[in-house]
């Protein structure tokens, strides 16, 4: 999905006063106000500010379902792949963590009335395909048969944010004291973790 400059500008304002504020908590009045921009523009781009939302969630989801095909489809070992997969959800995650916060924040609200539909399908794709990754793996007796496939993602999920949430005693308890340290453990220290304990449970070692 292509955003122009402006646009892009829009999305990044509200997505950063929907994860500090929440989505009800947030005007559009804030965001133009935030954006420097005429509220009109909002409405003229995207119509209101639940499309203003769909389009930043498309937008942050969009090319994650290439870049996952594209693992799955190399020429490589089912435990190479499966190590790529776990690295790429932890990026992506890092890098859209803000979207996440808000998309979970607000599908937790029995009160919304956002559907999330477009987040929900590429869900949902992404599951399937890690299914059927994992399905293959079986049947060439690289992966163990008795896996809960559905807990994968939210155990990578849950690391992360427990991570993520508690930067303040990670920081210092490990010297986390620049954003290169902090990039530094979340991509190697995280990653291997995630790694070594997901691989445990799903990969036959020979």
């Amino acid at each position: 999905m292509e955003l122009n400059e402006k646009q892009l500008q829009i999305v990044q304002v509200a997505e950063k006063l929907f994860a500090e504020h929440g989505f009800a908590g947030t005007s559009v009045r804030q965001i133009a106000k935030e954006a420097n921009i005429n509220i009109a523009m909002i409405s003229y781009y995207f119509g209101s500010k639940e499309k203003l939302l769909e389009h930043m969630v498309v937008y942050r989801m969009s090319d994650f379902k290439g870049e996952l095909d594209t693992i799955i489809n190399q020429d490589s070992s089912f435990k190479s792949r499966f190590n790529q997969i776990i690295e790429l959800f932890v990026q992506r995650i890092h890098k859209n963590n803000r979207i996440y916060k808000i998309v979970h924040t607000e599908l937790s609200n029995s009160t919304r009335c956002l559907t999330f539909e477009h987040y929900l399908v590429q869900k949902k794709n992404n599951y399937d395909a890690l299914t059927e990754f994992i399905n293959k793996g079986q049947e060439q007796y690289e992966f163990k048969n008795n896996i809960e496939i559905p807990l994968i993602i939210p155990t990578i999920l849950g690391t992360y944010f427990d991570f993520h949430h508690n930067l303040v005693f990670f920081k210092e308890t490990y010297n986390l004291d620049t954003p290169e340290a902090i990039e530094h453990y979340i991509n190697h220290t995280i990653v291997k973790h995630l790694q070594s304990m997901l691989c445990a449970m799903v990969c036959i070692e020979a």
